[in-house]
This record gives C-alpha cells, structure tokens and sequence, in this order.
C-alpha cells in the first residue's frame, strides 16, 4: 500500500458501498476493455473534476498524442495563413541554410556549422516568423524571441530573403575576421545590429527568458515601461532540458504566473551523440515535470494525417502502441522504411495492421511528426498566446535532419555533419520541390551551388515582407533606441562616501549600502536602480534597505511577518525596487542580466546592482556572466566579503581568493579590488557615467567588498583619476626617511602595507611609499596596449605604460600584497621597472580568525616586511642579517612548505 493509499484511508468513507461499486466498475472496464480505455475513463473523470473546481491535482502525465483535439483545432484555432505559401518560403530558406554551411566548409575545411537542427525546426521558426512574433516598429520593443543557438544558419537565411544580408554575407558564415562575416551563433557582442540573446550555451537561454519574462512584469509593475504586450519566447532542445540551469527555474515562472513566457522545446529525441531517452519517453518526461511545476503545457506530437487513424482508433490499440513505444523506437522509425513501419510498428496487432492496409509504405513512412505541421503548430502558439495565468512550454515532436536525406536525417552522427554531396543536395532540391528555383545544372558535380532569393514581386517575397511588416518588422534585430532616457545622478549622492568616515569604522561593503540607498534616493534617477541579492541582504547589512523601498513580489505581501514592528521588517511590495531572488546565484545572474541589457531590449535604461558572495559569483556562474557580456550587458557586480582572509571562520568553500583572477578572462569586465569607501564611490560615479552618458560603452563592472571594519579615510585630492586607472599613490614613506621600497596594497591588505610601513621605519630605517591598486586589470589592458603600439610603430619614440609611468626606474623594490591569488597582482609585473614581489593568498580557505590566516597565506606585515627587506638585500641595500631580525621577530618558520601545498 503507498503513502497515498494511507491517506485517503485517513478520510472517512460515509458510503463504503458506493465506494466498491465504482471501484469495481473501474476493474472491470480494466479487464473487460483494457487498460487503454480505463485510463481514458479516468482521464475524463479528472477533467469533470477540474471543471468542476473539485481542487484534485491534475495529472502530470497525458496520453502520448496532441493536446489540441483536432475539432477544436478546426473551430477555434485554424490556420489563417497562406500554407503553401510558407512551404515554399520554408523550402527556400531551408535551401540557403544549407547551401551556407556546404560552402562555409568547403571554403575553409572544418570551419563547422549545423544542418540538422534548424532543419527539424524550421516550421517551429515559420509559424512564429510568420503569425506571432512582434518587431520593433513604430518604436515598440516587440517580442524577445531566444532563438536556438545551433539553428542560426536558418536564421541568416530568412534574413536572406528579407534583403537584411546579402550573398557576400553567406558567404561569410563562421568567417567573421576582416570582412562580413557571420557569427556561428546568436552573440550580439559580434552583431550589434541583429542578434539581441545570446543563446548557444546549453540551458542559459531557459533561464534567461524565464527572468527576462519576469523582469518585464518588474517594469511594468514600478511604472517604468508598458510590458503587458510583450511575450517571451524560448527555443530549446529535448537534450539540453538535461542542463540543470534549463528546468532549475521552471516553478518561478509557474508562481510569478507569467504567461508572458513561452518555450518551445523541439523533440527530435536526440542528442548530439545519440537518443535522449532511448529507453524512455522525453515528452511524457517532460510534460511531467512541466506540469508538476505549474505549467500549462501542450503537446504536439502527431502531425495531421494521424487524425484519421486516431478518429479509427475504437479499441484504443494505436494509442496503446502510441504510449508504450520508446523513443529510441520512435528514432528508429524516422530512418526506417514504409515496410519496417508496416511490420514493426503496426504489425504485431492484427488491428493495427487493418487500420492502415490501405495505405502504401511511402505514405507510412510520410506520416508526418507534429512539429513539421504548421496548423498543429499554428493551434499550439495560438492556444499559448491566448494562455492566462501560466506559462506554457510545447513539446513538439520533431526528426533532426528532416528532410536532409539518407545518411543525415534522425542519424546519431547527424549533429556533427556540416558537409552534404551534390547527390544529397539534388536529393534535398527534390524534397523541397525546388526543380524550378534551382536547375539541373547548377549541381553538377564541378558547380557551385547556388543560393535562391525570390525576386521583388514574387508571390513568396511579397508574402514574407507582408507578415513580417503587419507584425512591426523583422526579427530579430537590435537596436539602441532609447524610449525612456536616463537622467544621470549629481556628485551629491557620492559625497558623504569620498568625505570618509572620520574616526569611526565601517566596512567597504556597509559603506556601498549607504551608497545605493543615497543612489535610489535620487531625484529622476534613482527610480532606475535595480538592487538585486540572492537571499543574503541581512549577511551584507542590506535589510535597511527594505522597509524604505521594498521588495518586489507580484502579489505583494499576504501576510504579516514576524519582524513588522520593527524598522527592518521583511517587506514586500507589488512595486518593490529590490529584487531579493532566494538562494539562487544563476537565477540572480540571470535577473541582473535581464536589467543590464534592458537598454537594448526595452530601449530603457536600469542601473542594476547584483550583490552576491564573491566565492559564489564568478566561480559558480561564469558561464552566465559571459553570456552576459555577450549581451551587451551594462551594470555593476559586487562581490561582497571579498577576499580569502577576511571571511574568519568559514572556510575552504567560503573564502574567495581568485573572483578576481576569473573577472580578469572577461574582456568587458572592469574588475576593481577597492580599499576604501571613497574608492567604491569614484569607482560606481564612474561606471554610471561611462556606462549610460552620452557616449556609453558596452562594458560591466566588478567590485569586491570587505566586511572587515575600519576607518574610512576621505579621498586624497587628485585621487579620483587614478582609482579608475588603477593606481595611485596613497602615501609618502614617513616624515625623515626617504623612499627606499615601495608597497602596493588591494582591498583589505591595506592593513598589513600600513603595517609593514611603521615597522620598517621603527625597527629598519626603511622609508616606503604606499601605493593604492584597485586596478590591476585596467592597468594590464592599458600596458598591453602600449606595447602593441610600440610593436606596430618601430619608427616612432616608445610610449610607456601607465605603470612604469607612475613607479618609475630605479633599484627600489616593489612589493605588491593582495587578499587574492599572487596572480592578480602578478598581471602587471613584467611593465614595473623595478625589482618586483607578488604576496597572495594561493591555496585553500581555512576556518580561523584574520590574523591567524594572514600569517597562514603569508600576507600580513611581518610577510610583507619581510618581502621588502629580502628585496633590498638581494640588491645589497641592506644586510642581509635585516631579514633575519624581521624573521625572527614575527616567529616565522623559513622552512615551512607553502600554502598552496598545504
């Protein structure tokens, strides 16, 4: 007996009589009439009881045939379009898609590129391209359509017939350098003008759409932009639902209700190596779980000549088959003829066979699959545009490869090819009925083969350019144009940050939450910030922020929660600022995403603020943050308690040391390691207006933050230049020494640069100069430039990087001491024109208290006394005997193995 039998035996049964006789009644129809029609009386049942609001959970799973019944289908949801019209343009779009990729790899071998997956889901494309997809006309934002990243080369296609690229851009498919060249994938970073979602990275763009889809409702809801109008739309395939970011977020959308979103996921039961579920169903898997979650989901399995035997189908023995057939069954039948077919589908049931002796095996083995049917298809947007309430996911089953013939189509290894011969081409021009638009001898075995445009005039051109301009224009297409512009803040906000906080302590990251409040707060632009935390608000000291701006929930808040009587009560609002995501840092990315490409999407401008624990930024989702540079995206990253010493007590998987060494690998990412508060202001004044003044730059910004408190000194003057460049000098060696050495200090290490500054002067003599960092990134990319300049121009008078500039020539070591990796400040060692020494913290976190993990990593100022002292004994500045003073003074251990090893 189940747990589920426990409970309902829990209940009390006022007619135990009644009871038997409607079980009895089941098990007899079950043994009279099968199992089939028992299941469908129950299928029935449940749907009287939803219909009568009984509140029964709806079944997960339904039969292994269409959602849409074909009645409906004809009275409510009929194709409205022109079909053979759209075949045709399908044909030849299907054509130049695969012409593309032939000459691609045959003009550069190996150059890649995909056939079969636009090829199984061109109809999926068609319907939306032709029927549902909004434009961006008239200065609307449109519809966000996440295309599928393997299928771009449809994509150029269709942009082919449309007159957006031409020949010479074919042609330069996968060859983008130095010519016209077409990205392999959707990137906008490469196509500014026409791609808007990144895509190509298995299970980003679900997640993506699912908070591009809510952050529409988050604009609407604050009375930022009008949304309501606008549908996300996200293509996938069955293979990468396996990706844990592509179903991780699926019961938000179901919550959030947003029936704004729809997926279309194609079904071609493959991977890229072989079956998703060869001994399984990947639909009935999937609609399982998509229903469990809240989702309205609609199957289109069986394409239009189906109906028929369906409708003949009395003993329910085709559905039965239907059901209890595997994918990797279903695979097989997609490369099989009409007589395998015939005997091993429908043969081992005289029934079946009798349903379909009078059709020929050519018309068994055309029996089309639903995702290549565009009224199935048509039926299925329709009902999902029309969905209220929840989000809708189709399941449309496909075959990879449609129509690329033998040896391509449904075959295992039909990823990966990119390369068809005349006779496979010849085959495809007759799949498609292309005798007319392509002749005989246009594929001969010497020719090249040619691409096909209908010319201005032609039904099919005036027919594509009609429905793409009756929609707002093509798709897709970016493009910066601003419908809310973005008044920028005034010094004001910034300045209670640069003027220090006097004697008392504070932390870098409790000064960056006095600085958003002071931010939000801001007249005409504070409105436009968008805070985003994953569920630790109160470990940052940012639950002040709640009660003042609060939390947006799109039901707003149904309860009273425990805190309310105090001033930092958990709030939650319909028009909540802060986006408080739970403990999510892919979904919290992902949001931050959608906010920081609004500008393009939307054509309106938000400043969002993604405050996470560094350890779990960049090393848990840098995939997402390069999916988000591909964007184009335009906002700050705030890595809070930062560093691997000053996070005492948690650990090897707490403590981040390397965020900084992984930021750096993200060419439009500003990467900062600020010391001070004023430092976080300069820094965030900047990239508000480098990022959305009057000439923007597509770049993000990543700033640690500390939670180790200290005084916050006020910002030296002329500092500000040089915290952007990177470095600055923040302090003279003391009064009555000369510089002998200098120091350079990120983030917290400041406290053990200051240090090692009084003991060299008390215990040595030593004058050291301290320098502040923040920007060991910037500082790189602008030596890196130099020197290519100086490579380029051997006849011109050498330039010298901003570091050499600013360190200059002499024998007076540099100790560089940082809370992360010796790599970060390593990135600008080869420019200094000094004798140069690199402290970090390699190797794993430990649990202790600061002090002890700075001895551990050797960072703290005995270290880095230590380090200038050597440093100027190998030159001969001092005796050697001065190391040995420092040495023993601090109790350090010379023989002691190194962190990293330990």
């Amino acid at each position: 007996m189940s747990i589920h039998d426990d409970f309902v035996d829990q209940l009390p049964d006022t007619d135990p009589e009644e009871t038997r006789e409607w079980i009895d009644s089941l098990d007899a129809v079950a043994s009279v009439q099968g199992r089939t029609r028992a299941e469908y009386l129950m299928q029935k049942l449940l749907e009287r009881s939803h219909e009568l609001q009984f509140g029964i959970p709806a079944p997960v799973r339904t039969p292994y045939i269409n959602t849409i019944p074909p009645g409906l289908q004809e009275a409510e949801y009929w194709f409205p379009g022109d079909e053979h019209i759209e075949r045709r343009i399908r044909a030849y779009i299907r054509w130049n898609a695969a012409v593309m990729v032939i000459k691609a790899n045959k003009a550069a071998e190996g150059i890649g590129g995909h056939l079969a997956t636009f090829a199984s889901s061109a109809a999926l494309y068609e319907v939306g391209f032709n029927h549902f997809w909004r434009g961006k006309g008239a200065g609307q934002a449109g519809d966000a359509v996440h295309i599928q990243g393997h299928a771009a080369p449809g994509i150029y296609a269709r942009a082919f017939l449309e007159g957006r690229l031409d020949e010479e851009d074919l042609d330069g498919f996968r060859r983008e350098i130095g010519g016209r060249g077409l990205s392999s994938y959707p990137h906008p970073r490469l196509m500014p003008d026409f791609w808007e979602y990144p895509t190509v990275s298995m299970g980003l763009a679900p997640i993506s759409s699912i908070y591009q889809a809510r952050f529409n409702r988050y604009l609407h809801a604050r009375q930022i932009d009008a949304t309501e109008a606008t549908k996300v739309w996200c293509f996938l395939g069955d293979g990468e639902t396996d990706e844990p970011e592509s179903l991780g977020s699926i019961a938000l959308a179901a919550r959030e209700g947003l029936d704004n979103l729809i997926w279309v996921v194609n079904c071609n039961l493959q991977r890229l190596d072989g079956p998703v579920r060869g001994n399984g169903k990947i639909i009935q898997e999937l609609e399982a779980v998509f229903r469990g979650a809240g989702w309205n989901v609609i199957k289109v399995i069986w394409g239009s000549r189906w109906d028929e035997l369906l409708a003949r189908d009395v003993d329910g023995v085709l559905l039965d088959k239907m059901n209890s057939t595997v994918d990797g069954d279903f695979q097989r039948y997609a490369t099989a003829d009409g007589a395998h077919i015939r005997d091993h589908f429908f043969g081992p049931d005289p029934r079946l066979r009798a349903m379909v002796e009078d059709l020929s095996d050519d018309e068994l083995k055309s029996l089309p699959r639903g995702g290549h049917d565009y009224r199935k298809l048509y039926a299925a947007y329709r009902a999902a545009a029309e969905q209220r309430g929840a989000p809708t996911v189709i399941l449309a089953k496909t075959v990879k490869g449609w129509t690329l013939g033998e040896g391509v189509e449904a075959r295992n290894a039909t990823h990966q090819i990119k390369k068809m011969t005349m006779t496979q081409l010849r085959t495809l021009r007759e799949r498609l009925h292309l005798h007319d638009e392509i002749p005989e001898e246009a594929l001969a075995d010497d020719a090249e083969p040619p691409y096909f445009r209908p010319p201005e005039g032609h039904p099919a051109h005036t027919y594509l350019m009609q429905r793409r301009e009756a929609l707002g224009g093509p798709l897709p297409l970016r493009q910066e144009t601003t419908r809310r512009p973005l008044e920028l803040p005034s010094d004001d906000a910034f300045a209670e940050l640069l003027g220090g906080s006097g004697s008392q302590a504070a932390s870098t990251t409790t000064a960056f939450t006095r600085l958003l409040r002071a931010l939000a707060r801001t007249e005409g632009f504070g409105h436009r910030i968008v805070p985003i935390i994953p569920d630790e608000a109160r470990t940052f000291g940012m639950d002040s922020l709640f009660k003042e701006f609060g939390i947006y929930a799109s039901q707003g808040q149904k309860y009273q929660p425990v805190d309310h009587s105090l001033l930092l009560s958990y709030t939650e609002t319909k028009d909540g600022q802060l986006l408080e995501e739970g403990i999510t840092e892919a979904g919290s990315l992902a949001s931050w995403t959608a906010a920081a490409t609004s500008y393009a999407t939307r054509g309106v401008p938000m400043v969002p603020f993604y405050i996470f624990y560094s350890m779990f930024g960049f090393q848990r989702v840098g995939d997402l943050i390069w999916q988000a540079s591909d964007a184009r995206a335009r906002g700050f990253l705030m890595g809070a308690t930062a560093g691997r010493t000053t996070l005492l007590g948690e650990g090897l998987q707490h403590q981040d040391g390397h965020s900084l060494v992984l930021s750096s690998t993200v060419p439009a990412c500003r990467a900062y390691d600020p010391a001070f508060a004023y430092e976080v202001a300069a820094l965030v004044r900047h990239g508000i207006h480098h990022m959305y003044g009057p000439e923007p730059e597509d770049v993000f910004y990543y700033l640690t933050l500390y939670n180790e408190n200290h005084p916050m000194p006020e910002m030296p003057e002329g500092a500000a230049e040089g915290i952007v460049e990177g470095l600055y000098r923040w302090a003279g060696p003391p009064e009555g020494l000369e510089t002998r050495a200098s120091v350079l200090f990120s983030g917290t290490a400041h406290v053990a640069a200051r240090e090692a500054q009084a003991e060299l002067a008390e215990h040595h003599g030593i004058g050291v100069d301290l320098w502040s960092a923040p920007g060991y990134k910037q500082l790189r990319e602008q030596a890196l430039a130099v020197e290519r300049w100086n490579r380029l121009h051997p006849d011109e008078p050498a330039r010298t990087p901003r570091v050499a500039e600013l360190l200059g020539q002499g024998e007076a070591p540099v100790v560089a001491v940082t809370d992360f990796m010796a790599a970060v400040p390593d990135q600008v060692a080869r420019w200094v024109p000094r004798p140069y020494t690199s402290l970090g913290t390699d190797g794993y976190g430990r649990s202790d208290t600061r002090e002890a993990l700075r001895g551990f990593f050797e960072t703290d100022a005995g270290h880095v006394t230590v380090a200038v002292l050597s440093s100027l004994a190998r030159s001969g500045a001092v005796d050697a005997g001065e190391v040995d003073k420092a040495v023993a003074r601090h109790g350090l251990d010379p023989d002691v193995a190194p962190p990293w090893t330990r």
